[in-house]
């Protein structure tokens, strides 16, 4: 479904992407995990085409996103969502009014249908009745929520989540990691997820990676991951461990 290849990224003279590759299984969902400012969020950016690599492929269903034009890279990225690290609503708009954005910006529907499309993807993340709220009037976990019901409402094939569970509880950050397994499983959505939690890491990935100056170190099952034998790996493994309070 995703292939990147050879995805070179630079701000400022400072390389964060160095000739990266990655493959990505239709259906699945991939962890790619690192440390705090190693580029993850970056990858994810040139993915979903926001920005555009120094130089390298990013292909998506077969098409080279670099290659298309404006409108072809359009529909291309139609079928792709990314629920954003700080959720990213518009705090003047209330959540039913977040979760319709995307509706009134590119699909010409009826009224009628899109209030039945936010009911449904509020339903769906656990916020029915929320709709008149205002994003100010909800707790991180919520506001995570809604901003995953802005994405799930025009049913992508694709989903990106940038650090899903960072500044939550531990119950909380469990139910959003519930909340990610949910939703690839009603949209039958190939998914990305960016964190460096292990335990979201573990709960929600079919296949992890480690992402380690600027490129993709290992890559495997889950069940085979957690028993590679790297220093580098294991180190990111026991500092992870110690800030997550396992250790």
């Amino acid at each position: 479904m995703i292939e990147v290849e050879n995805l070179w990224k630079s701000y400022e003279g400072i390389e964060v992407l160095k000739g990266l590759n990655l493959h990505v299984i239709q259906g699945e969902t991939l962890v790619i995990l690192g440390r705090s400012g190693v580029g993850k969020s970056v990858l994810l950016r040139q993915i979903i085409g926001i920005e555009k690599p120094d130089e390298g492929k990013v292909t998506i269903g077969g098409k080279d996103l670099l290659s298309l034009s404006r409108k072809e890279k359009e529909m291309v990225t139609r079928e792709m969502g990314m629920l954003f690290q700080g959720a990213a609503l518009f705090d003047s708009m209330n959540v039913f009014e977040n979760t319709a954005f995307y509706l009134r910006q590119h699909l010409k529907l009826s009224e009628a249908e899109i209030k039945r499309r936010v009911l449904e993807a509020l339903k769906m993340v656990d916020l029915a009745g929320t709709e008149n709220k205002m994003p100010s009037e909800l707790s991180g976990g919520m506001r995570k929520r809604a901003a995953l019901a802005r994405v799930i409402v025009y049913r992508p094939h694709i989903v990106l989540y940038d650090e899903p569970t960072t500044g939550l509880d531990p119950i909380t950050a469990m139910q959003i990691n519930d909340q990610i397994r949910r939703t690839q499983n009603e949209l039958e959505a190939t998914t990305i997820v960016v964190t460096h939690d292990l335990r979201s890491a573990s709960e929600v990935g079919d296949r992890l990676a480690f992402h380690h100056d600027g490129k993709i170190l290992h890559i495997a099952p889950k069940e085979e991951f957690f028993h590679i034998q790297d220093p580098i790996l294991q180190a990111f493994f026991h500092n992870a461990c110690l800030n997550e309070g396992v250790l």
